[in-house]
């Protein structure tokens, strides 16, 4: 297994061992003692599956109180998946990291708490795995604008399928400070 740091402190991508041949391939998605030595949580709660055509964009989402980290990867076709840091106090606060998933290159991505989360499908069809460190809660969930002029993230397509809830999502400027979650070294 190959961890990549990103930009973002935490936010990590993953490259599992594949073993390939004429019949398919094989890999673990998650094995507990190698991703917990590489810095992810050991305990996850919940594992969600999403379908979506070509551009669709899902996020930019984030829960607080409650926070969810995700380890997500794509099980078919591919996504450009993104991470805002999100947390009040942290030298990265707004600052977001972008990774390539497709079923070619098996990777994954590991999104931590306190950090917002979207994906734009860049193929006609992906299918979009994650596992949470936290329970789906609509109450406490945010929406982040997904074309947040102050977050300057390069989506590779300019007009994209939105459900109303992304629609409505706000810049992070404007979402109460007591609302996001908060930095702790």
């Amino acid at each position: 297994m190959n961890i990549i740091q990103t930009s973002l402190p935490g936010a990590v991508i993953i490259e599992p061992k594949v073993f390939g041949d004429s019949r398919g391939f094989f890999m673990e998605t998650w094995q507990r003692d190698r991703y917990v030595e590489a810095g992810l949580p050991s305990v996850w709660v919940q594992d969600n599956l999403s379908q979506s055509r070509r551009g669709v964009l899902r996020g930019l989402h984030l829960q607080h109180p409650k926070s969810q980290g995700k380890l997500v990867t794509v099980l078919k076709g591919e996504v450009y998946d993104v991470a805002v840091d999100v947390r009040v106090g942290s030298p990265h606060f707004g600052k977001s990291a972008a990774v390539v998933l497709n079923e070619s290159n098996k990777r994954q991505f590991y999104v931590p708490p306190g950090f917002a989360h979207g994906f734009l499908v860049t193929s006609e069809e992906a299918l979009f795995c994650y596992k949470c460190t936290e329970f789906y809660n609509p109450q406490v969930e945010l929406s982040v604008l997904w074309n947040d002029p102050d977050l300057k993230i390069d989506w590779p397509i300019a007009e994209p399928s939105l459900s109303q809830k992304d629609i409505d999502g706000l810049r992070l400027k404007d979402i109460p400070l007591d609302k996001l979650p908060r930095y702790s070294p």
